[in-house]
């Protein structure tokens, strides 16, 4: 991540934390006439909030949802809760779903940006879920939930609260634990592929069905779960999915650092038959998978004990093993990726004759209007990662001459052949120049434009070297008129080395422009194709208009350092300069010298 040198740089103080979940209920009143006489029932029986007459309900399967406050700092979310009128949580990420389970341990884990200086509120609600796991949460039973700060966790490590209920009632004992870890020197993670022969058969009537738990020994030897793999049904010899972990999530950061793996036979009831297990560490991992005798003795210790004869409980190999290095931003800037950086500026007539004050494109000798202070905040940023600053500035919705025909792609410097500007006072003057040359029009069309940037990414993406990326900032007074056209340029946009800033000037309504910024869902195009990354970040200048123009330029730019690791992590491109002989274009091996550059992802499928 790179947020740390844009956070830095303005006198923050980020660090990275880990937040991993578990939920320990040793008892669960999720209804007011659950247990009406106080006494702790042997078998707990979860009961439906707001049920006030029936019977208990099955063993509940809870997931946990961990929310933001809307007036928190988050990654691309700049703007003022004020000017927010929707709900006031952002959902950060869910859970898995832990079936039929009062005790579950969530393997989830959640990467979070830490500032000291900030109250960074969460809140974390449990749900007894019903349906698929892929749903939200509005058909399943509250079980509870909890507030606090980032900072709390932070400064605890692990803190263990009370689950609440509607109106701050206690959820019977039910508590929650949070644990944070410092993951800011983390570079890198492991991706592992275990299978497993001749496990025990705990079936009567079939064969076991077998999956694995990988745990982590703490230092204070308490067991953190790292992974849970899927289930393999009726199979002895179970091949499970490859899976990645962080490698401060697997050890800490510590190869040495003591690992335990347990296989079990899936119940569902949540009763699980354990198998066996065995103790590694991801030193002995890596060496025994470069010597090709990586596989361990999966052992029940009560067999053991109870057998003569007793060898194991089936075998547990470790069929892959490979190490990812994470570049960052910085890594890719350093490494002579350079930023071309595009203006697309609005010269529809809605935006008023420029030679009236109230036009906002009226030019105040002594106050630059809108467009500029846009232009400038965000062009002085990106000119510092461009050697020859130069930049394209293009125009749309107006008629031009000679013809006076209306174009929704032309250069406001008139030279076709050459749409480049020197430096950002040079986009400046082309565009004053622009202004009494041209006859404001419509309509406000954008896909031309976001086509023509995308043209020049895809030239460059088939360099095959992480040497140029493309920002277009598009300055608009209004909602763009071809919105499914747009949908589709964005969408073809995301497979490429670029990003889109839009920045609304003006006081338009601008809510159907939030569609296009991906923060609260995947932009999908007209036919239903979803964006591969999100690449668009939507301001609207107002909100920000009394703000400085660094600020401006933070709050614009702030995605735009994760959507250029995003996008070379797709393409497994390593920085420019790295000898490939040192570092090739695949993942790292035992016993060989590669790295690829891949996004984490901690999409789980769990039992």
């Amino acid at each position: 991540m790179n947020w740390c040198c844009i956070w830095m740089a303005s006198g923050g103080h980020p660090a990275w934390f880990v937040l991993r979940n578990l939920v320990s209920s040793t008892k669960l009143d999720m209804g007011w006439e659950a247990h009406t006489s106080g006494a702790v029932a042997p078998v707990l029986q979860p009961w439906s909030e707001g049920k006030k007459h029936g019977g208990p309900l099955d063993v509940a399967s809870p997931s946990l949802y961990v929310f933001w406050h809307r007036a928190t700092r988050t990654k691309g979310l700049c703007r003022c809760a004020e000017h927010q009128e929707a709900r006031h949580l952002l959902l950060v990420d869910r859970t898995e779903v832990v079936r039929s389970s009062l005790h579950p341990v969530f393997s989830k884990v959640f990467t979070l940006d830490y500032y000291f200086e900030e109250a960074q509120k969460l809140r974390f609600e449990v749900y007894d879920t019903h349906g698929p796991s892929n749903l939200g949460c509005q058909d399943d039973d509250f079980l509870g939930g909890m507030e606090c700060t980032l900072g709390q966790i932070v400064a605890q490590k692990k803190m263990t609260r009370a689950l609440l209920l509607k109106f701050g009632r206690n959820a019977g004992k039910s508590t929650i634990t949070v644990i944070a870890e410092d993951i800011s020197g983390n570079n890198g993670y492991v991706e592992l592929s275990f299978r497993a022969q001749k496990l025990d058969d705990k079936d009567l009537f079939s064969k076991s069905d077998p999956f694995l738990e990988l745990y982590r020994i703490n230092d204070d030897q308490s067991e953190q779960l790292v992974y849970r793999t899927e289930v393999v049904k009726n199979n002895l010899s179970p091949a499970w999915e490859p899976f990645k972990v962080t490698l401060s999530s697997l050890c800490s950061g510590q190869e040495t650092r003591p690992l335990k793996c347990l296989v079990w036979d899936y119940d569902s009831r949540g009763k699980h038959d354990f198998i066996g297990e065995f103790s590694t560490t991801y030193e002995e991992m890596q060496k025994a998978f470069g010597e090709d005798q990586a596989q361990w003795d999966c052992v029940n210790a009560k067999y053991k004990q109870k057998k003569r004869h007793y060898k194991n409980s089936g075998v547990v190999i470790l069929a892959d093993l490979k190490f990812y290095r994470v570049y960052s931003f910085l890594d890719y800037i350093m490494g002579g990726c350079q930023i071309h950086f595009t203006v697309a500026i609005d010269f529809t007539a809605s935006n008023g004759d420029p030679r009236n004050s109230c036009s906002l494109h009226y030019i105040n000798p002594f106050q630059p209007n809108e467009y500029l202070q846009a232009l400038v905040a965000v062009g002085e940023i990106c000119q510092d990662y461009d050697s020859d600053k130069r930049f394209s500035a293009l125009g749309f919705g107006a008629r031009i001459p000679p013809k006076y025909e209306v174009s929704h792609d032309f250069a406001i410097n008139f030279n076709p052949e050459d749409d480049e500007c020197e430096g950002i006072q040079g986009v400046v003057e082309a565009y004053q120049n622009c202004l009494p040359r041209v006859q404001l029009y419509g309509p406000t069309n954008v896909a031309p434009i976001i086509s023509k940037v995308a043209r020049m990414a895809a030239a460059e993406e088939h360099t095959g070297e992480a040497s140029q990326y493309y920002i277009l900032l598009v300055l608009t007074d209004g909602v763009v008129t071809d919105m499914a056209d747009t949908r589709e340029a964005i969408v073809r946009a995301s497979h490429l080395p670029m990003s889109i800033i839009i920045v609304g000037v003006g006081n338009a309504d601008f809510t159907d422009m939030q569609t296009l910024d991906g923060d609260d869902g995947v932009l999908r195009s007209p036919r239903g194709e979803p964006a591969l990354r999100d690449i668009v970040q939507f301001v609207p200048f107002r909100e920000l208009k009394s703000a400085s123009p660094a600020a401006l330029a933070k709050c614009v730019l702030a995605e735009v350092p994760r959507q250029v690791v995003e996008y070379y992590s797709h393409k497994e491109l390593p920085p420019r300069g790295i000898s490939t002989h040192t570092h090739e274009a695949c993942p790292q091996r035992l016993g060989q010298p590669g790295v690829q550059p891949v996004s984490v992802s901690s999409t789980l499928e769990v039992p």
